[in-house]
């Protein structure tokens, strides 16, 4: 009698401890899969918090045009309305501090009711604005209303231009967030996207002439490099391309749009992704592949862009397959100027063109690791301007003087020789009255 009772006793515990262990084991499966399912919506969110990690992202797929938005898509929300950007973190905040917050009433009517249309970004309609208070001309762009993309590519442009500062970025001097109704205001472009020149998509006037396109090069190579060895943390763009680099009023570059950007990981230069985002036919290849990006995707980026800026064909319309085309039985210098954009009618320096090309084929490379960091593009592509043709070029910041002052109507050879013969010394082909002496 005394065993069986020490048998069942025996039983009972066992059982009793077996569950307990069933129920701890539950419990502790419950506790990871509600912590994961926590980490995986704050990134979804696209700002993190600070604790996890010290970068943010944007998951949208790809950077494809879309059709525009018209102003009766552009609903106004109810006075009652709470504010979209709902952003806790102490660094959010003083970020959104510095800038300026509108009403949707206020931005209707400096778009006349959303009727000024001027383009079209990645996840909605750009609109030209007047802002009376301000006195001055701005962009206004409208991300699409409920998109979850255009969501995320608000709160993360909001979030990095807040911080980041150069002359060859883009401006941004404020945002709308109402209910569904999220906007951006940036400086006004007033000569467009760099695409819109090189297609001649709404300009009638000449091509770019190639002095403004060795420069226009540069101020994005600028850009760039500040992107990635001036901001911290290192911001890595994703988006480079001819649409995305806008050209202001003195035909100087910004690079615009940073909805697919990403901060850059502490101690960490490789960045594993699920989904690629960028442009076909500006996208990395290796990116592609491996669905990890670095600093160096933003490099190859750029090389299409040169390739672009030297032949003014379009990345998406066959321009690498152009490009290896012309590389096939060249070596060295020869071969590049059989792609050259023939709107340039043979106004253009072959020494050059050739640095330029080189430069854009080094970028390029499917190998990542042997692309030049953008510092080393910035000094490559100064170098061509360090020419006696191009020697003024360095005082233009001083001096404040236009880009779109220059003489276009003169030849390559013609503003050559003014330079050598005019004791006043015409700046980038500028007419100018201003003495200047020559530094070495």
């Amino acid at each position: 009698m005394k065993a069986a009772v020490s048998w069942g006793l025996i039983i009972g515990i066992s059982i009793g401890v077996l569950l307990g262990l069933i129920l701890a084991i539950t419990a502790l499966v419950c506790v990871i899969y509600n912590r994961k399912k926590r980490e995986f919506a704050i990134q979804e969110i696209g700002i993190e918090n600070e604790s996890n990690t010290s970068w943010r992202r944007s998951s949208a797929l790809r950077s494809l045009p879309i059709q525009i938005v018209n102003g009766s898509n552009a609903e106004a929300p109810s006075d009652s309305s709470k504010s979209e950007l709902q952003i806790e973190s102490t660094v959010a905040k003083n970020v959104l501090s510095g800038i300026s917050k509108y009403s949707y009433k206020e931005l209707q009517k400096a778009t006349r009711n959303f009727t000024t249309v001027i383009g079209e970004g990645a996840f909605g309609a750009v609109y030209k604005a007047y802002m009376s208070e301000r006195g001055e001309t701005v962009a206004v762009k409208v991300l699409g209303r409920n998109s979850k993309q255009g969501e995320k590519e608000f709160k993360t442009e909001v979030l990095l231009l807040g911080r980041l500062h150069h002359r060859n970025l883009v401006n941004l001097v404020g945002y709308c967030d109402e209910k569904k109704n999220n906007m951006l205001i940036y400086d006004y472009m007033s000569n467009g996207s760099l695409a819109s020149h090189l297609y001649r998509q709404q300009h009638s006037e000449e091509a770019l002439c190639w002095d403004l396109r060795i420069y226009i090069a540069l101020d994005v190579a600028r850009a760039i490099e500040y992107l990635h060895d001036g901001a911290v943390p290192a911001v890595i763009h994703l988006d480079i391309k001819s649409s995305n680099v806008l050209l202001d009023g003195s035909m100087r570059a910004r690079v615009a749009d940073f909805g697919l950007s990403m901060e850059e990981k502490p101690n960490n230069n490789s960045h594993p992704t699920r989904r690629i985002k960028g442009t076909l036919g500006y996208v990395d290849p290796e990116y592609i592949s491996t669905k990890t990006f670095t600093k160096k995707s933003d490099v190859y980026s750029f090389g299409i862009l040169l390739f672009e800026l030297i032949t003014a064909r379009n990345p998406q319309q066959g321009l690498m397959e152009y490009v290896q085309m012309a590389t096939l039985n060249c070596d060295g210098r020869v071969g590049w100027e059989d792609i050259v954009d023939p709107q340039l009618k043979g106004d253009y320096d072959l020494n050059e063109i050739n640095i330029m090309a080189k430069l854009a084929y080094k970028c390029v490379s499917r190998i990542s690791r042997k692309r030049p960091s953008m510092r080393e593009a910035v000094q490559t592509l100064s170098g061509t301007l360090k020419g006696p043709r191009h020697k003024e070029r360095q005082h233009r910041d001083f001096l404040s003087i236009s880009l779109a002052d220059i003489d276009t109507s003169l030849s390559l050879d013609e503003r050559r020789e003014k330079f050598n013969t005019n004791g006043s010394l015409p700046i980038d082909g500028i007419a100018t009255n201003t003495k200047i002496s020559f530094h070495s």
